[in-house]
């Protein structure tokens, strides 16, 4: 290696394997894995490389912060600089690996320079050494059984303080789908970095602290760009995802009804084509043709054609449904009966508030979309008047548009209402973020005509004195769904707007999709 880096002028490195193979040979300064390398030693976010690297120089210089940068974003075992002489010597060598998590944050550790030739280090013993101080450090750092960890990144043009929140609630939702949130990274931009949304040095940053904390994957609060994802799973083997995958995994956990498991299915699959991509050789064959060569279609345009003939099969039974949904919106429009919609912000507390006033057991956590599904109950006033009450999927801000494009049959059902009841958590710190959202999202399904009536849950987490203050501001009802008596109220308004309507047949059966209806007389 010290002959040819004085013949030609130039570094020269190699990448060993622990058995000591030469697994590739670098001329320069850049540390670039082949991707072959890269697939047979691929690394995470709790392992090493399995590999060090060991590069000649000319000049006798430390190693810098780009070869420790590379050292922590490879994961190699070690990285070394062997520095040359004019006449071909060896002279120091400047050795550093990386360290186990604790509790200074330190990533490596850079060893003092030594003559090579005075150089004592066993590298069989040092990598049994470093491996059983990163399993000790993993078992103390361990995230609990089972569960996913991840780093939460958000990069744009907002204030801190907004992107904060917004990583608050991104945390949330990670939360709620067992995954522990060991960090979060906030990074404020002009514009957004076109290729890695981050600059890719601050990317770097981010990955390299993703392996050191030993998280499994970064998610992003904000939707990454088809050629986004791609740069960025390019430089790294860790899982990335965005906050639009995360609703999306949310919803298809959460889906137990066939309709709404075909639409977060019919969602994802509008997500995932444009960031369908080829990534290795077995996506670059050919799938038709003699020996798969020849004219054929690729295996990457197979995907995309199944994806396409996957939407449209969904779409056909999505209109399937809308028509069930039509027939029995007419059923209930024949019986003359009001609708009166639960909307708002996801965790608001509708499905407590709705199995409250028809004492119901709808499943009703304390988590972000417990609810996929629209549920339909009757609610009976004591004049023997009734009303239907129906809750739907919770709201979000930056609903995602595949969300929305394929939830519109579910939230039609809202169209028919007589009077949208909006629950707000009036225990929220971003109350009029979450109740502008809403508006947004009811503006874009054209419902701003339907009458609304604003109601703050959860008013037992805050004081009497805020609750008015907030009451009186927005014009709205303050209540607590786990206690009764502070619903009359609402109820009063309820039954004043039901008196407003044609009074139409009261049923008192032919409604089967519906429970019976509680006589509310003992909480007037």
């Amino acid at each position: 290696m010290a002959q040819l880096t004085v013949e030609l002028r130039r570094p020269i490195g190699v990448l060993l394997t622990r058995r000591g193979q030469v697994q590739e040979v670098i001329v320069g300064t850049d540390l670039t894995l082949s991707s072959t390398t890269l697939t047979l030693f691929r690394t995470g976010a709790r392992s090493l490389r399995g590999l060090r690297f060991i590069r000649t120089q000319v000049h006798d210089q430390p190693l810098n912060q780009e070869v420790l940068t590379d050292l922590a974003f490879l994961r190699l075992d070690l990285i070394g600089l062997l520095s040359i002489t004019e006449d071909g010597r060896l002279g120091n060598l400047y050795v550093a690996h990386l360290l186990a998590p604790n509790s200074t944050g330190q990533l490596f550790n850079v060893l003092k320079a030594v003559p090579f030739h005075n150089l004592t280090m066993r590298f069989d013993q040092f990598i049994e050494e470093l491996e059983a101080d990163l399993q000790q450090a993993r078992a103390h750092y361990a995230v609990e059984s089972g569960k996913e960890s991840a780093i939460l990144v958000s990069a744009s043009v907002k204030s801190r303080s907004e992107q904060e929140e917004r990583l608050a609630e991104l945390a949330e939702l990670a939360t709620s789908v067992d995954v522990t949130v060991v960090d979060r990274v906030v990074q404020r931009t002009s514009d957004g970095h076109q290729r890695y949304l981050l600059g890719s040095g601050k990317m770097k940053d981010v990955l390299i602290q993703t392996l050191h904390r030993g998280a499994d994957m970064v998610i992003f609060d904000q939707t990454l760009s088809p050629a986004q994802l791609r740069a960025i799973t390019e430089m790294t083997d860790i899982k990335v995802i965005d906050r639009t995958q995360l609703i999306l995994d949310i919803f298809a956990r959460r889906a137990h009804s066939r309709e709404g498991k075909v639409q977060v299915e019919l969602a994802q699959l509008r997500y995932l084509l444009p960031r369908l991509s080829g990534k290795g050789a077995q996506l670059s064959r050919l799938g038709g043709g003699i020996g798969t060569r020849g004219p054929g279609e690729t295996k990457l345009e197979t995907d995309r054609r199944r994806v396409r003939d996957r939407i449209t099969h969904l779409e056909r039974e999505l209109t399937q449904f809308g028509r069930q949904q039509d027939q029995r919106r007419s059923r209930r429009s024949r019986h003359g009966l009001p609708i009166v919609s639960l909307v708002g912000y996801t965790n608001a507390g509708k499905s407590t508030l709705l199995n409250v006033l028809t004492n119901s057991q709808v499943s009703a956590q304390n988590r972000l979309f417990e609810t996929l599904d629209t549920t339909s109950r009757r609610l009976r006033f004591p004049e023997d008047r009734e009303v239907i009450i129906t809750d739907t999927v919770g709201f979000i801000r930056d609903l995602p548009p595949e969300l929305v494009g394929a939830f519109r049959t579910t939230l039609e059902e809202l169209r028919e209402a007589d009077l949208l009841l909006h629950v707000v958590d009036g225990s929220a710190v971003d109350i009029d973020i979450q109740i502008t959202a809403v508006i947004a999202i009811l503006d874009e399904l054209q419902l701003n005509g339907i009458p609304r009536l604003l109601v703050f849950n959860k008013c037992d987490q805050i004081s009497p004195s805020h609750i008015e203050v907030l009451c009186r501001r927005y014009g709205a009802i303050g209540i607590s769904a786990l206690q009764p008596a502070t619903l009359r109220p609402l109820l009063a308004q309820l039954e004043a707007h039901v008196r407003t309507l044609p009074i139409g047949g009261q049923p008192t059966a032919g409604l089967p999709e519906l429970d019976d209806a509680p006589v509310l007389a003992s909480r007037r």
